[in-house]
C-alpha cells in the first residue's frame, strides 16, 4: 500500500500508533546524531542523570533508570573506562560508591546538549513556536497519567550488559 492509499483509506492510525511512530523514528535519528560521540542513547540518558545527581549511588541510579543492579554495573563499568564517569567511596557510607562526572564527562555533556538541541528542532521543525509548547505540555500530561519517570527513557529496564557474557561472541 502506498502513502496515497493509506490517506484514502483513513488507516493512519490514531495518536497512540503516531507517537510510536514517531518515536521510533526520532529515536534512530538521536541514536544516529550522537553516534558521532561515540555515545548510544542510553548512555547518553545516563550522563544526563548523572549531570542532575551528582554523586547517587549505583544503586540509586539504577533504581531512577529501572534498571537492575546486575545490568547497571557493567553499564556504568563502559563509561568509567572511557573516562567520562568515576566512582568515589560514598564519604556517608563507605559500602556504597557515589558517581560523578569526570570533566572529560562535562565537556562531553556540552556537546551532548547541543546535539539533543539539534535533535529537537529536526523533529519538531514542521511546529510553531506555540504549537511545540502545545505538544510538550500535553506530552507532559500524558507522561505524568502513565507515572513515567521524568526524563528517563523507559527503555532502561531492558538493556542487556554491554559486554558479551560468557560464551557468547
Amino acid at each position: 500500500m502506498n502513502r496515497e492509499d493509506g490517506k484514502k483509506s483513513g488507516h493512519q492510525g490514531g495518536a497512540a500508533f503516531l507517537l510510536a511512530q514517531l518515536g521510533a523514528h526520532a529515536t534512530k535519528l538521536f541514536a544516529d546524531r550522537i553516534a558521532g560521540l561515540d555515545l548510544t542513547p542510553p548512555q547518553a540518558g545516563l550522563l544526563r542523570l548523572l549531570a542532575r545527581n551528582p554523586g547517587y549511588s549505583q544503586r540509586q541510579l539504577a533504581d531512577d533508570l529501572g534498571m537492575p543492579p546486575s545490568r547497571f554495573v557493567p553499564f556504568a563499568d563502559r563509561l568509567e573506562e572511557r573516562g567520562l564517569i568515576e566512582r568515589r567511596k560514598n564519604p556517608s557510607d563507605r559500602r556504597l560508591h557515589a558517581l560523578h562526572l569526570t570533566e572529560q564527562g562535562e565537556r562531553l555533556l556540552t556537546e551532548l546538549h547541543k546535539a539533543g538541541a539539534a535533535h529537537e528542532q529536526q523533529v519538531c521543525q514542521a511546529l510553531s513556536p506555540e504549537e511545540h509548547r502545545q505538544l510538550t505540555a500535553l506530552l507532559r500530561r500524558m507522561a505524568e497519567q502513565h507515572q513515567l519517570t521524568p526524563g528517563v527513557h523507559p527503555g532502561y529496564r531492558s538493556i542487556r550488559s554491554e559486554r558479551p557474557e560468557r560464551g557468547e561472541a
